[in-house]
């Protein structure tokens, strides 16, 4: 059932960074003006603007899923599981450096992904 969770919760994570709703940047066209737009983790456009949390916690995400995989027939993975979605989980809060604003609920619900990810690899550690 543990390892089950561990490649699930990687792939619901993964399923979420794909939407257009997760990162999210603002542009002010005038000083009295200010458009909200979203992108998929995935996307390059928040690099552009020097957003670069959401595209690093895709890439360390698919990498949690590749190891996740590798511990349903190895169990020694498990610590790499653990290490590398706490990184990821907590790139994915960088977001909030520059205001709550810049944090979408796709957002939050991926970062609960990559905490529950952290939590049952660290309960399958030996």
């Amino acid at each position: 059932m543990k390892k089950t969770g561990l490649v699930l919760l990687p792939i619901i994570a993964i399923a979420l960074q794909i939407l257009p709703s997760g990162a999210t940047l603002i542009f002010a066209p005038s000083p009295t003006v200010t458009a909200k737009e979203t992108y998929s983790y995935f996307s390059l456009a928040p690099l552009r603007y020097a957003n670069f949390a959401p595209f690093i916690t895709a890439l360390l995400t698919c990498v949690v899923l590749l190891l996740a995989l590798i511990t349903i027939k190895r169990n020694n993975v498990s610590k790499a599981v653990f290490i590398v979605s706490l990184i990821a989980t907590i790139i994915s809060l960088f977001p909030l450096i520059h205001g709550i604003d810049y944090y979408s609920v796709v957002g939050g619900m991926i970062t609960v992904m990559l905490t529950a990810e952290s939590v049952l690899a660290r309960l399958t550690m030996k």
